[in-house]
Parts: structure tokens; sequence; C-alpha cells
């Protein structure tokens, strides 16, 4: 693996912008609140490709982990016990698969937004899993699934679904200036 000071950066600066993203936030009475960091995670992935997006989730996870509060709500080893930390792990996976998907398609605006619906499906089912996991069987609390579909998923669909719309239409423009400036050539080997 070829590592170089723009990949550095740009891991580095997403894992920021995921970071600002648990910031911007609105509580919900479910527990799991709005944020922008599904908007940041599937920019990454659209952006950087599969490595690099997961990468910079990964950085993000083990800098909350070593107790640097950027999570939604603070830090540390502990935070794997938060309701919502299944969230954070479905962020790296789904920023892998939407960038995996990107990376085996032509960049257009319909496989930007069929790669970022499938990464969202990722972020809910390692979400909403562990959110249930959490509340059940470790605060003993009486969550039952539905509920965790309709507060850890449901009430995010609307929300995400325009984060997703929003990420591929941007990212498409981007990606594209980016080869209008730079032509992409490929090399003979």
């Amino acid at each position: 693996m070829k590592t170089n000071t723009k990949s550095m950066v740009l891991v580095a600066l997403f894992a920021a912008l995921t970071a600002i993203g648990a910031f911007i936030k609105i509580p919900t009475p479910f527990g799991v609140p709005f944020s922008l960091q599904p908007l940041f995670v599937i920019f990454a992935a659209n952006l950087l490709g599969a490595r690099l997006a997961l990468l910079s989730q990964l950085v993000y996870i083990f800098i909350g982990l070593i107790g640097i509060p950027i999570f939604t709500q603070g830090g540390g080893p502990s935070y794997v016990l938060q309701p919502t930390f299944g969230y954070l792990i479905g962020f790296a996976i789904g920023a892998y698969v939407i960038g995996k998907l990107i990376e085996a398609k032509e960049k257009n605006f319909k496989n930007f937004i069929l790669s970022n619906l499938a990464g969202l499906v990722v972020f809910y089912l390692f979400g909403v899993a562990h959110l249930y996991i959490v509340l059940n069987f470790y605060l003993g609390k009486t969550y039952p699934i539905t509920q965790a579909l309709v507060g850890g998923f449901l009430i995010f669909l609307p929300f995400d679904i325009i984060k997703a719309i929003i990420s591929a239409l941007i990212s498409k423009e981007v990606i594209n200036r980016i080869e209008d400036a730079v032509p992409i050539t490929k090399s003979k080997n």
C-alpha cells in the first residue's frame, strides 16, 4: 500500500469532518441524535474511495476511543458500550462498501446514489443491532425491536436519503471538475 502526504491529509480531513458532524446534532427522544456524520462519511467514501474512506473512519474511531471526546456523547474506551457505538462501526464498514461500489462503476449520479443508499443500509444494520443489544442485554432496559427500528432507523431515513442525494450531486460535480483539471491517463503496463 502506497501512502503519500495527500492521502494522509485527506484521511485526516475526513476524520475531522466526521468529528465536526458529531457536534452538529439534534437530540431525539429515542437516544440516537440526528447528526451530520452520515453526510461526511458518505462524502469520504464518494471522494476518497474504499480504502481511504475506511481509514478516515478508523482514525476517527481510534481518536475517540483513546479518550478525546469527539463522539456525539463523549469518548473513551467505554464508549463501545454506548447504545450508539454501532453506528460508528457501521460508518467505517459502510464507507468501505460505498467506496468499493463507486470504484467498480462509472462515476455518474445514479451510481453515486445507489452506492450511497447501500452504505446507509450498512450504517443502519450495525447501528440498530448494537442499539438493541446494548439497551436490552447490557443496560437491562426493555427496548423492543420495533422501537429500535423506529428510533434508530425510520426517523432518520428521510433525512439520510436527502444527505445521500446531496452527497451524490456534489461528489459527482467535484470528481468531474477534478478530472477536467487533471486529466487521468492510463499507464501502459
